[in-house]
């Protein structure tokens, strides 16, 4: 298969998925999103047993791209004014929402082991991809964030798995303040296993997919199952919850000055509306 917007390699029984949008620093587009997806779903029924994920360039992830969320935020807007007169779907920006969970969901619950390398920025939701997968390492100079808050979004998707991964204090301050943070602190609150010098950093991810390998890939798929079972009931509310938050915040002034502000390289003026 042809992928649009990340490489797929696989080799030994390791597959590399590479997210390949240097130029946007590999923010996450609606095709990305299509294209991870399909992309799991041919490793997971493929011959390899362990997925490295790593970003093009310079950065991991730079998460969502604004300039697609604008769109689909105008999109949403004209869908409101068809519904109004008796036509159109007024729910481009719930339905997008339900994309970006099905899509972390997916990076959480994948049945075979998961492994990031984190080359560069991973924020906003390139922080959660990273956080997600099941062993995360960092060159020195990551850096980490849910930045959300910062252009007048909100970290409502990604927020049920944060809380998960570092507590609810940390999480609030992660969450509220979007705060950008070093690869130090990420391992030092769990985000991060392990440190690596940049030359070395995909070397280590290979180092820890063979030890991947000796284990019995039966063992770890059901181990794997069995953590995602323990909070599943919990976090299929959480998420819903996340989507109608996810949806209704872009609808707020807050939120269109917010991406038009970053998009015009300008300070925001909020309103509080």
């Amino acid at each position: 298969m042809i992928y649009r917007t990340l490489k797929l390699d696989v080799h030994d029984e390791v597959a590399t998925l590479t997210l390949n949008r240097p130029e946007k620093r590999n923010a996450i587009s609606p095709e990305m999103m299509e294209d991870l997806q399909a992309a799991l779903s041919a490793v997971e029924s493929g011959a390899a047993r362990v997925v490295i994920v790593t970003g093009a360039g310079k950065d991991f992830c730079a998460g969502m791209d604004l300039a697609g969320l604008k769109s689909v935020a105008t999109a949403a807007k004209q869908s409101e004014i068809s519904a109004s007169s008796g036509a159109g779907d007024p729910s481009p920006n719930r339905e997008d929402a339900r994309r970006v969970a099905a899509m972390f969901r997916r990076i959480y619950e994948f049945p075979k082991p998961l492994i990031a390398a984190v080359n560069g920025h991973a924020v906003a939701g390139g922080c959660g991809i990273a956080m997600l997968c099941d062993f995360t390492f960092a060159a020195p100079a990551a850096k980490f964030g849910f930045t959300e808050v910062r252009v007048g979004f909100m970290p409502a998707l990604i927020a049920p798995f944060v809380l998960r991964e570092v507590g609810e204090k940390r999480a609030r301050d992660l969450l509220l303040s979007g705060r950008i943070f070093g690869a130090e602190e990420a391992r030092e609150i769990g985000l991060v296993r392990e440190i690596v010098p940049p030359e070395r950093l995909f070397e280590r991810a290979l180092e820890a997919a063979g030890k991947c390998l000796a284990l019995s890939p039966t063992a770890l798929q059901y181990t794997k199952r069995l953590i995602a079972d323990f909070s599943r009931a919990q976090l299929d509310h959480e998420i819903d919850l996340g989507i109608a938050s996810s949806a209704r915040i872009r609808s707020t002034e807050d939120f269109k000055e917010g991406l038009s502000a970053f998009l015009e390289k300008r300070k925001p003026k909020w309103t509080g509306r």
